[in-house]
């Protein structure tokens, strides 16, 4: 049975608009995909910390009542759970502030059995992160050992921008782990300057990784391969919230990857007919997601795939 192994932070949106909360969710960008993939009943693994207090036991029993195992998450017993607040704007775009009180000591976990099957995620600062690097390589050294697929999505904030030269070769040393790679164009603005997904791949991705696709918000989506440049438009949509659109984009990918039966021998001689029914799965999820508050998709979306 192929399974998804994801590792990044827990934390909890506290979801604004018009400057009054609305919602509260237990999110994290590798996490929100995973849930959704859970609910679309994907086995799935997630390796994760969070802090033993209120919040942190929110995010466990969510994790729970959705069908994750906490067993690979470390509860770390000082430090406090992270929380975020998004800021929705008209266009129900989020603006982001976090909170986060980490201990010394992190990711006290053992990994999950990695085979040929699965898919590894990785995504973020947290897979850049200097303190937490040695448990992300170590991951991504058994995924690929496994034969597994690694999907890297860097989603780069621009808060990190000032420190985008010194993680440079983090980013490249993720890219070169990288099956797959997608990005926004605002994540590659935000660390080369670069918004052209021609220009992206050919400067920046294609030398590390084959596969690449470049999501621009609600504008065409781009695929680009050793063999395959493609253009995909989204269908408009009126949005209540984007704020895990990019983390279901992906889950989508992975779940339209599973569904074909695609593996990691299989990518570089994909046709441009499976990208299509895998992408077309990438839009849905995304979509999705921008329907509700929620951080991923509903379980009414989950029952009709």
């Amino acid at each position: 049975m192929r399974k998804v192994i994801g590792i990044g932070e827990t934390i909890l949106d506290i979801i604004f608009r018009n400057e009054q909360p609305t919602a509260a969710v237990p999110g994290g960008s590798v996490f929100n995909g995973i849930v959704s993939l859970a609910r679309a009943g994907v086995p799935v693994c997630f390796i994760s910390e969070t802090g033993n207090d209120h919040v942190g036991n929110i995010i466990l029993r969510f994790m729970r009542d959705n069908g994750l195992s906490t067993q690979h998450v470390n509860v770390f017993p000082d430090g406090k759970s992270p929380v975020s607040l998004a800021f929705l704007n008209d266009r129900s775009d989020a603006e982001y502030l976090f909170y986060k009180d980490y201990p010394r000591q992190r990711l006290d976990i053992d990994y999950p059995v990695i085979t040929g099957e699965d898919i590894v995620v990785i995504a973020s600062y947290y897979a850049l992160n200097p303190v937490l690097r040695d448990k992300v390589t170590e991951l991504l050294d058994r995924a690929r050992a496994a034969g597994a697929i690694i999907y890297y999505d860097p989603n780069f904030r621009s808060s990190h921008r000032e420190e985008a030269i010194k993680l440079a070769p983090t980013i490249i040393e993720n890219l070169e782990y990288a099956d797959i790679v997608r990005g926004s164009r605002e994540d590659f603005f935000y660390m080369y300057g670069l918004q052209d997904a021609d220009k992206i791949y050919r400067e920046k991705v294609k030398f590390y990784c084959p596969n690449f696709l470049c999501t621009a918000g609600g504008e065409q989506v781009a695929l680009r391969t050793a063999t395959v440049a493609k253009e995909y438009d989204i269908p408009p949509l009126e949005a209540v919230s984007t704020v895990g659109a990019g983390d279901n984009f992906n889950a989508g990918i992975i779940y339209g990857l599973l569904k074909y039966d695609v593996r990691r021998d299989d990518l570089a001689s994909l046709n441009t007919a499976t990208w299509d029914k895998v992408i077309a799965c990438g839009m849905a999820f995304a979509a999705e997601v921008c329907r509700s508050v929620g951080n991923s998709i509903s379980l009414e979306f989950a029952k009709s795939l």
